[in-house]
């Protein structure tokens, strides 16, 4: 599968950049959100790169074949609607699991949201884990892995440097993406 991956993304003029050595667990912090086409681009990616990620996903998409699909992409569903600390739930398999990296789109949407979600970082937190900065740069079509943030509890701190890596960055859809 890693070598079809890698020839996928050969094939569409695509390349994998920046640090691939990524620790065994980590929270990967993707963005730009602009369109459905990131998750397929960014499955084809880690796959090319011998890797498999989880990522969260609405519960809604959990409904038969797609939760078939979803759970065999690594898929974990989210009932928004629950009042349980998804953080919490994130660390424990962090703590349960040797490796475990978490994919998560802060933007939250794919229409333009300068107010990321912080649930990544207080995840990372929680879990003690770095965050991986990695951006869906169309313009260039680079997987830039662009640098691993430990999270100090600065919050606001460490996601403005965070949101600094994506400064340049071309999504798919651009007038989608707002820093």
């Amino acid at each position: 599968m890693e070598k079809f991956c890698r020839f996928i993304l050969r094939s569409v003029g695509w390349k994998i950049v920046g640090h691939t050595n990524l620790p065994n667990k980590c929270v990967i912090c993707v963005a730009p959100h602009t369109s459905n086409w990131d998750l397929p681009l960014g499955l084809i990616v880690y796959k090319a790169m011998g890797r498999k990620a989880s990522f969260l996903i609405k519960k809604e998409w959990f409904f038969f074949p797609m939760n078939l699909l979803f759970k065999a992409l690594g898929g974990i569903p989210v009932d928004r609607s629950r009042k349980s600390s998804l953080t919490e739930q994130m660390a424990e398999i962090y703590a349960k699991k040797d490796n475990f990296q978490l994919a998560i789109t802060p933007e939250a949407t794919r229409k333009a949201n300068a107010e990321w979600k912080k649930g990544f970082y207080f995840i990372a937190l929680e879990a003690d884990v770095p965050i991986v900065v990695a951006a869906l740069n169309y313009g260039k079509k680079e997987a830039d892995f662009k640098e691993i943030v430990m999270p100090t509890g600065d919050v606001e701190g460490d996601i403005a440097r965070i949101k600094d890596c994506y400064k340049g960055v071309v999504a798919r859809r651009p007038e989608y993406f707002s820093l």
